[in-house]
């Protein structure tokens, strides 16, 4: 039985429910591009970053759309052999998180795979680092952006340029261009890897 106009149970919809609704898919058909780079040298490596992936598919407001291909890495900015070697991948993701948001996320998935920062550089489970937010430029120390060296990186620059060829880091240019200028040394693809984007 159709419910009629004198129905009590039917009520009109308050006008906050509305502006707030309308608000809301105003918000999610403008999301913002954003890059995200992974990396991890303890433990099971491709297990983690692919659970890092899965993590940040679950995230609301948050669509991964690309994962690049895996590519081993010595670790940066530390003695040679004091550390396992890395495995990096880079992750493009839509989102409608401003970026302190996304900044407060990305620490998640790391505190939820057991990161500990004892020391800059140091070995770590997994490390979840923003590279670009759109084409923001902030100063800001909590959340720089771009990543502030991330074009002196090739294990960022090479699977960023796979997925992403026409990619451009604020500031300083196109991604391949830098890639070039940088070399690839000591970052091998691990053809025999590879990691799945969320379901």
């Amino acid at each position: 039985m159709k419910p009629t106009q004198s129905d009590p149970t039917v009520q009109p919809v308050p006008a906050s429910v509305v502006a707030t609704v309308d608000a809301a898919d105003t918000t999610l058909s403008n999301p913002r591009w954003a890059v995200l780079a992974l990396g991890a040298n303890l433990g099971n490596r491709l297990e983690t970053l692919q659970g890092a992936v899965d993590a940040l598919g679950d995230t609301p407001g948050l669509r991964v759309k690309a994962v690049s291909p895996v590519y081993e890495t010595a670790p940066w900015g530390v003695e040679p052999g004091t550390q396992p070697s890395y495995l990096n991948a880079v992750a493009l993701v839509k989102t409608t998180l401003p970026p302190s948001s996304l900044l407060e996320r990305a620490h998640a998935v790391e505190e939820a795979f057991h990161r500990v920062r004892e020391e800059r550089w140091g070995a770590r489970t997994i490390d979840v680092d923003i590279i670009t937010y759109a084409d923001v430029v902030s100063e800001d120390p909590v959340l720089t952006l771009p990543h502030p060296r991330a074009h002196e990186r090739a294990f960022v620059l090479a699977p960023w340029h796979d997925v992403d060829p026409a990619a451009q880091l604020p500031g300083l240019g196109a991604v391949a261009d830098l890639l070039t200028a940088l070399g690839s040394d000591g970052v091998t693809p691990r053809v025999d890897l590879e990691l799945r984007l969320p379901e």
